[in-house]
């Protein structure tokens, strides 16, 4: 490899080498699509799920792009805030809901700062879909538990609503979220939708995160799974939420007797280039923003421990 590697270095320094007679660049054409090149988007609505927490509703400049434009429950994409530059989120709504894209951002650096300082009308870019989507075909018939812990509902949100829209093709449909504390709870404004739609809901915050009023659970959502009896027959379980939430997740999972081929989640490994380029995302041998961002518990047994 170390051979290999010197000769194909030598060639491209300039400095020859057994491919230099051979090798020659793919020629560029002006119908060569640039990849790096954000779709034109406009922002035309914005919730304010919390203090730092956005959700934006996007339509895409071009008419026949915003009519056409699909992708799978679990994708995601890049969101350019321009002069800011570019940055990584789930695709937060459901393919069922043709016309716009939505997606849902924490303000934690330049980007998203960008992003937040953005207002209705603002453009913005957008590039993807990317990566592997949600399971939703092998879960047809099948129970769902989806379980949240904190913004990793984001992502499970474009599920919940895919299911819940083709609500008599999967069997019965449980959705578990935690915060830290009842302010830090998303979607707030669907909860009741998502119950008329016969979904089963619980709801939990940590300790202390409670206020007078709350009539939820109060734990963290490894234990509350457990507390809850989280049924594993005829079941998939579907989570995203922080790392140490999920690590834990899997352990309580485990014990509770799912299948690991049945446990999915979704990682967003510093992800940056999103189609397998710069190589930031990578486990191990597994690029997430090829690979992923979707995963069995079983896979990631197969992974380094480092995501």
């Amino acid at each position: 490899l170390r051979a290999r590697a010197t000769r194909i270095i030598g060639h491209r320094s300039g400095r020859g080498g057994p491919l230099a007679d051979t090798f020659k660049p793919p020629e560029r054409t002006e119908n060569m699509p640039n990849v790096y090149a954000p779709l034109p988007a406009v922002i035309k609505d914005i919730v304010q799920e919390t203090p730092d927490t956005r959700t934006y509703r996007l339509e895409f400049a071009d008419e026949k792009l915003r009519e056409s434009f699909t992708f799978e429950p679990g994708q995601f994409g890049e969101y350019s805030a321009f002069g800011d530059g570019e940055s990584t989120f789930c695709i937060a709504s459901s393919p069922t809901r043709r016309g716009s894209i939505e997606c849902t951002f924490k303000e934690v650096g330049r980007v998203t700062g960008g992003l937040t300082r953005r207002n209705i009308g603002d453009p913005v870019g957008f590039r993807g879909p990317y990566g592997k989507g949600f399971p939703y075909e092998a879960m047809r018939g099948k129970n769902l538990h989806i379980v949240g812990g904190g913004i990793g509902i984001a992502p499970l949100r474009s599920l919940i609503w895919f299911v819940l829209d083709n609500r008599k093709d999967y069997g019965d449909v449980t959705i578990l979220y935690g915060a830290r504390s009842v302010a830090d709870l998303l979607y707030k404004r669907e909860f009741d939708e998502w119950v008329k739609n016969e979904a089963k809901l619980i709801l939990t915050v940590d300790p202390g995160g409670e206020t007078p009023d709350w009539k939820g659970k109060i734990g963290f959502v490894p234990p509350v799974m457990e507390e809850v009896g989280l049924d594993p027959k005829d079941a998939f379980v579907v989570t995203c939420g922080p790392p140490i939430m999920i690590k834990f997740a899997f352990q309580s999972l485990a014990k509770m007797g799912f299948k690991p081929e049945r446990v999915i989640t979704t990682l967003e490994n510093r992800m940056k280039c999103g189609i397998g380029k710069c190589g930031r995302c990578n486990v191990g041998a597994s690029y997430v923003c090829l690979d992923g961002p979707v995963y069995s518990m079983a896979e990631i047994a197969e992974l380094p421990p480092d995501f």
